[in-house]
């Protein structure tokens, strides 16, 4: 069965917001690692739009600075799937769209092979980025890891990422990841009950 990870940054007082965050090389390259061993990105409508907008014309148009030229053309090689009750059609490549999650259908894409064009049919990661999808996934209990990349930097304001968590949830510390910036990236699985 392939894990379903969710993967994000965020500052050191909780909130996700990108402009806050240091994206130095050294972490692009740790995403860079964590998206090649990942078959399906799965989003919300906020953080697919905010991607789509900008990585594919990095794709077209490289910055120079090679662990973001790769991320880009990794983040847009890979098969995305978006949750969105608003959005109508998705433009970027190798992306479909769902109205609704449905725990069965994620259960099922778990179990599935990778249909992802960079995997070649195998059973690498299923990611996901986004703070309320994270928070939906969690409560159906569908989340296998958490790697939770915090920024030592206090915001002050933003998109809480545990918003609207009801019932406790119990982690495990797997391990942890210290960059070069202060940042840390904290792996953890649910607790067994």
């Amino acid at each position: 069965m392939r894990k379903l990870i969710a993967a994000i940054n965020m500052t050191l007082d909780g909130f996700c917001d990108h402009t806050a965050m240091i994206a130095d090389e050294e972490i692009h390259q740790h995403y860079n690692e964590l998206l090649s061993n990942a078959g399906t990105l799965i989003y919300g409508r906020i953080t697919y739009q905010l991607m789509e907008s900008y990585w594919p014309f990095v794709v077209k148009n490289p910055t120079g600075n090679k662990p973001m030229d790769e991320f880009a053309v990794l983040i847009d090689n890979i098969l995305k799937i978006v949750f969105s009750r608003t959005l109508k059609n998705v433009d970027w490549k190798n992306t479909k769209l769902k109205k609704e999650i449905i725990k069965e259908e994620v259960l099922e894409l778990k179990q599935s092979r990778s249909q992802s064009p960079v995997d070649n049919g195998g059973s690498k990661n299923i990611l996901v980025g986004s703070p309320g999808l994270i928070v939906a996934l969690m409560q159906l209990d569908l989340i296998d890891e958490y790697q939770l990349c915090v920024h030592p930097v206090i915001s002050g304001k933003g998109l809480p990422l545990f918003k609207n968590v009801k019932d406790r949830i119990n982690l495990k510390l797997l391990k942890t990841k210290i960059f070069g910036s202060g940042s840390i990236t904290l792996y953890y699985e649910p607790a067994k009950k």
